[in-house]
């Protein structure tokens, strides 16, 4: 039987899977933060990422309807707030909106989540099942890509304000309040699981959900860069280049 690791040595692992897995290797964000995308392939990844961003809360949802300790739940909680929205903060995913606002997108279709890509909805939809189904331990180890969240949150930040039009505080409003939200709920999930996987056993199947999670982020990105930089072959249902456009309006005379 293989023996538990020290409480650092088993933090490295976790964090060797980032470095090794993370999606922001993959090369549909080096044409995003390269300013190599087109405005519809920048659309795609926006109606596309809404589907991931407003399953968390009931990702978060499903996690709390499981734990029995008010402690864990009071700090869990927060992070349905952070993205549904509580009292002056309105929340990531409207803050999300603001940007399928900013490149031109219909936000009542981005809203309604049609058009998503197939491999968006199982990869996603994968992962609520996993945190429903699956250990706590696991549900809280799946969420650590937090752990490697600020830098590509920063990068894109940069990215984008570089090489588009539509990039400003407002529209970037989302990825700026993530790198003060995300560091606080990785510090709480991080100690969770350092504390609670006291086998080698459980240290190897938290390694393991933070794998699938970074699946379940690189599966996106894969799908995206099939349907809309190539081979450009988008599947039935998927959003359609130029389609659902905010209307403009005609100025008044």
């Amino acid at each position: 039987m293989s023996q538990k690791a020290s409480r650092a040595d088993f933090e490295a692992r976790l964090r060797q899977v980032g470095a090794l897995r993370y999606h922001d290797k993959h090369p549909f964000h080096a044409l995003l933060h390269g300013g190599k995308c087109t405005p519809d392939q920048v659309r795609a990844w926006v109606i596309n990422r809404y589907y991931y961003q407003c399953s968390i809360p009931m990702k978060d949802a499903a996690f709390l309807s499981r734990v029995d300790d008010p402690a864990l739940r009071r700090a869990w909680r927060s992070r349905i707030e952070d993205h549904d929205g509580h009292g002056e903060n309105e929340g990531g995913i409207e803050r999300w909106l603001r940007l399928a606002d900013a490149v031109g997108l219909d936000r009542d279709y981005v809203a309604s989540r049609q058009g998503v890509l197939p491999a968006t909805r199982f990869a996603v939809d994968a992962y609520i099942r996993f945190v429903r189904d699956k250990s706590l331990l696991e549900a809280v180890a799946a969420s650590l890509t937090e752990l490697f969240a600020p830098k590509i949150h920063a990068d894109r930040i940069a990215g984008l304000l570089a090489h588009y039009d539509f990039a400003d505080d407002r529209s970037l409003s989302y990825f700026r309040r993530r790198l003060d939200e995300a560091p606080k709920d990785v510090a709480f999930g991080l100690n969770w699981v350092l504390d609670h996987a006291d086998s080698a056993e459980k240290q190897d199947a938290a390694v393991a959900a933070l794998e699938f999670k970074t699946d379940v982020l690189w599966s996106q990105l894969d799908a995206l860069h099939s349907a809309y930089v190539t081979p450009a072959r988008i599947p039935p249902g998927g959003w359609q280049p130029g389609s659902h456009l905010a209307r403009v309006q005609e100025p008044c005379l």
